[in-house]
């Protein structure tokens, strides 16, 4: 499987309720491919099974690192309304499963209701003046080369003096590929963990659950993205991110808890 995230993500319908997919290599992180990732290719046939073509609030219970190879998705609708259908699957890999979700989904579009935002984008150089996360073996990973991350110059793990856990920068998908609401999905998941600029061990941070609500059809363009965590504590993180398109409008919200890094 080649291409881009459109490419990358794509499921095929077996039979009623069960759709194939792939998990394509180059999407990994240390070799466990990317949560949002993996989210994303599960929430694609969840739409499909939906009747809805995107992801509102959904969220994912991971259950072992996704590796990469064939997958299945197996999905019902538990509740299907005039506006929203509400949807449960799995995706299983031939080791066993590697995520559960709970979604609800509909066709997002123009609004025109009354709106009150109390906060702003993140205030970022620009995307040439930030620092460019490039893959390697190693770190940054492979999954880099898949996506197009600027971080904050102050914000860039190991580049300077431990600081706040918070990340932020600018996010695309490579080539001109538009992030449509399942390319928000990788977003939310994408940038380095804020714990690595807070002095912990740099080690595999798992994700337990992630839960992403979709706002609106991203503009197209750059996306501005920030990641902050508050408490470390038992052994687990929480990591709180926000995700504002061109036009400064918010498009994507999240919140994922993980396991504290070891040496």
């Amino acid at each position: 499987m080649s291409g881009g995230f459109a490419a990358a993500s794509v499921v095929q319908r077996l039979d009623e309720g069960s759709w194939a997919g792939e998990i394509a290599p180059g999407w990994d992180i240390g070799g466990n491919a990317d949560g949002g990732y993996t989210l994303a290719i599960a929430a694609r046939a969840a739409a499909e099974a939906a009747g809805k073509p995107h992801p509102v609030t959904i969220t994912a219970h991971y259950l072992s690192p996704g590796r990469p190879g064939p997958v299945r998705i197996e999905a019902n609708v538990v509740r299907r309304g005039r506006r929203f259908a509400t949807v449960a699957a799995t995706l299983a890999s031939k080791e066993g499963p590697v995520l559960a979700l709970l979604g609800t989904f509909a066709e997002l579009g123009p609004y025109d209701g009354p709106e009150r935002v109390d906060a702003a984008p993140p205030g970022l150089p620009s995307p040439e003046d930030c620092h460019l996360l490039e893959p390697t073996d190693t770190f940054p990973p492979p999954f880099m080369g898949r996506v197009e991350l600027r971080l904050h110059p102050d914000e860039v793990p190991f580049a300077g003096p431990v600081g706040p856990p918070r990340v932020s920068g600018w996010f695309r998908f490579p080539g001109g590929e538009p992030v449509d609401p399942l390319g928000l999905l990788v977003a939310v998941d994408a940038f380095p963990p804020t714990v690595f600029r807070a002095g912990l061990p740099v080690a595999w941070t798992p994700t337990l659950e992630l839960t992403a609500h979709i706002r609106a059809l991203p503009e197209p363009g750059w996306l501005r993205c920030a990641f902050t965590s508050r408490f470390i504590s038992g052994g687990f993180l929480e990591e709180d991110g926000e995700v504002w398109d061109a036009s400064g409008r918010l498009v994507a919200q999240s919140r994922q808890l993980a396991l504290v890094p070891r040496s």
